[in-house]
């Protein structure tokens, strides 16, 4: 992890922090014009967790994690901003949130990883789930 690498959990945002994280959304392009504020507030409150990491006071990359509660979780929604990967906020992102799933009790963790991202996952340890392929409900989008 980066020496100047900060992550922080958090449950609710202000609004600055809210126009830092939209803005990596939308560079994901998981952020259409229509969507309001009101949206990502809802999404971290409703997440088992969301983490922020910031680098010289600056926000570059988020992750989150949706789950029951009790023994399974998913990993959604990491990114960091482009020209800032490769550098191990990535990496650290993924090991915060699996630190708390662990801490929370958490035993399943899974995610899907999508944009030739598998090889990234597969150096923190993740592996394709045998007899099993993602799957996603006709008219929604990813």
């Amino acid at each position: 992890m980066p020496a100047s690498l900060k992550l922080r959990f958090i449950k609710t945002a202000s609004a600055a922090d809210l126009k830092r994280i939209i803005t990596i959304y939308r560079a994901q392009g998981w952020w259409t014009p229509g969507d309001k504020p009101a949206l990502l507030r809802r999404l971290i409150k409703g997440s088992h967790c969301f983490v922020v990491a910031e680098q010289d006071g600056r926000l570059i990359g988020i992750g989150r994690a949706i789950s029951d509660g009790a023994s399974d979780a998913y990993i959604q929604d990491v990114a960091v901003l482009s020209p800032l990967r490769g550098a191990g906020a990535g990496s650290a992102i993924i090991r915060a949130l699996q630190k708390r799933l662990k801490a929370d009790g958490i035993k399943w963790l899974g995610l899907i990883a999508q944009d030739n991202s598998a090889p990234f996952y597969a150096r923190l340890g993740f592996t394709p789930l045998k007899h099993a392929s993602p799957m996603l409900a006709k008219g929604t989008h990813v």
